[in-house]
């Protein structure tokens, strides 16, 4: 998956809240993890205020 398209399906999961949706986001992070590293994962959670929003913190590992 691309960054581009993370951002994409993770302004949708943000967009409707709760928390079906925080694990939504959750895996989604998690594929980025895998093809992209950490620092993607950081800059996806600075970019669209997940910590404030789904309590994602930057350099937390994301383990599904």
């Amino acid at each position: 998956m691309t960054i581009d398209k993370a951002r994409e399906l993770l302004q949708t999961q943000v967009s409707m809240g709760g928390g079906y949706n925080r694990n939504g986001a959750k895996l989604i992070l998690a594929e980025i993890d895998k093809f992209h590293g950490q620092s993607a994962v950081d800059q996806l959670i600075n970019d669209l205020e997940l910590e404030s929003k789904f309590g994602f913190k930057m350099g937390e590992k994301i383990i599904v």
